[in-house]
């Protein structure tokens, strides 16, 4: 079984992580809420973020209440605007 989940960073969140694409270790699935508090705690400048910050898991917008579990995919995305 996977024990790290493939985080995928963009715009700002890839500037705070310092890549697009980086292994966070996860031994147990865990809430997205509290896979944000473990990024946030490993990338601090995500901090300022926090509230407008959304997860993908494995391409579908996560719940905070939905589990992230070793082996999937997740995005971290930041506010989107544009036209």
């Amino acid at each position: 079984m996977a024990s790290e989940v493939r985080l995928l960073a963009f715009a700002g969140a890839r500037d705070v992580v310092g890549a697009g694409e980086v292994s966070i270790a996860l031994s147990a699935p865990e809430p997205a809420r509290a896979f944000l508090d473990r990024l946030v705690e490993a990338f601090p400048g995500l901090a300022r973020h926090r509230g407008s910050l959304r997860l993908a898991v494995n391409g579908t917008y996560a719940h905070w209440d939905e589990e992230v579990s070793p082996g999937d995919e997740v995005a971290l995305i930041p506010p989107v605007a544009g036209g």
